[in-house]
């Protein structure tokens, strides 16, 4: 499971910056048209916008672990080792929770923006932000595998990996 993890951690870096190099990419070409060319193009500025908002909930759905989040948890630091244990299953229930009851939801409205397009490329709004619904659903796996961790025999582990600093 270990190497599947991993292997697909790598999949998501390579994804992530294959869209950064992207988003440059077009930034670039917009920097080059507006101030050398004096020809500003829109479809640059319309491509970087939505290469920001896929890299951004790409990286939290898949790359961005809990410790990577600021946090202000001198209240949980403060508990013995088995309540901690315990906040942390409520907390990521509730995550878990919350995000699965916005689910359908989200996933309709969605579907919905098919209607819509974007301005210059006419890219259809739901695959433009489909990827805030594989943020959810990421979510929600990480909150179950989170307490599934803590529910198991080594749950300390699980609590001091999310403190530790690489």
């Amino acid at each position: 499971m270990q190497s599947f993890r991993a292997r697909f951690r790598q999949f998501a870096e390579i994804i992530a910056a294959a869209l950064f190099a992207a988003m440059f990419a077009a930034f670039l070409v917009q920097v080059f048209a507006r101030y050398i060319l004096n020809n500003p193009i829109s479809w640059t500025q319309e491509l970087v916008l939505i290469l920001y908002i896929w890299i951004v909930f790409w990286c939290a759905a898949f790359l961005l672990r809990e410790r990577d989040h600021i946090t202000f948890d001198m209240a949980f630091e403060a508990l013995p080792p088995g309540a901690r244990r315990r906040l942390a299953i409520v907390l990521s229930g509730i995550i878990a929770i919350a995000f699965v009851v916005g689910l359908p939801g989200t996933i309709d409205y969605v579907m919905f923006m098919k209607i819509e397009k974007s301005p210059v490329l006419r890219i259809r709004f739901d695959l433009l932000y489909s990827i805030f619904a594989v943020f959810l659903v990421a979510v929600i796996v990480d909150a179950v595998i989170r307490i599934k961790r803590l529910m198991g025999p080594s749950w300390n582990e699980e609590l001091s990996a999310r403190q530790d600093i690489d």
